[in-house]
């Protein structure tokens, strides 16, 4: 089981019409091009690529988050997901997942992130504590 979770919003960017849902949403877009881009991505293997139905994110869509075990959690939004962009985007994020993995923190450093997401954070979760030794 992979120790490291990119979560993508699906519901993000949806659009509705008469109370129902219209159209493949922004977040499903960005889900399908990060399973593509992931595919040749020399740490498939390390990350599970994970669709969440809402990250609460709606003002702010689209969003991804960053989740490792003994790691910060990094939660980012207003992605960009038109089509001339979402191919970007998701190369972008998994660059960027890419420094999450190699920092045994979990830390991305404003000035090392990559430009399209230096901006776009919106939380930083700190690790949940490890157990404490009961010996």
């Amino acid at each position: 089981m992979s120790q490291h979770i990119l979560f993508v919003c699906t519901t993000c960017a949806s659009k509705y019409q008469d109370g129902k849902k219209v159209e493949e949403s922004g977040g499903e877009k960005l889900m399908q091009q990060m399973q593509t881009s992931a595919q040749t991505w020399e740490l498939a293997s390390e990350f599970s690529i994970e669709p969440v139905q809402c990250l609460s994110t709606c003002s702010q869509a689209c969003a991804i988050a960053f989740m490792g075990s003994n790691k910060l959690t990094y939660l980012f939004g207003n992605l960009p997901v038109d089509e001339t962009q979402i191919e970007t985007t998701a190369a972008t994020v998994l660059e960027c997942a890419g420094q999450y993995y190699e920092n045994s923190q979990g830390l991305l450093s404003y000035k090392e992130r990559p430009e399209l997401l230096k901006n776009k954070v919106m939380a930083r979760i700190p690790p949940f504590p490890a157990p404490e030794n009961s010996n």
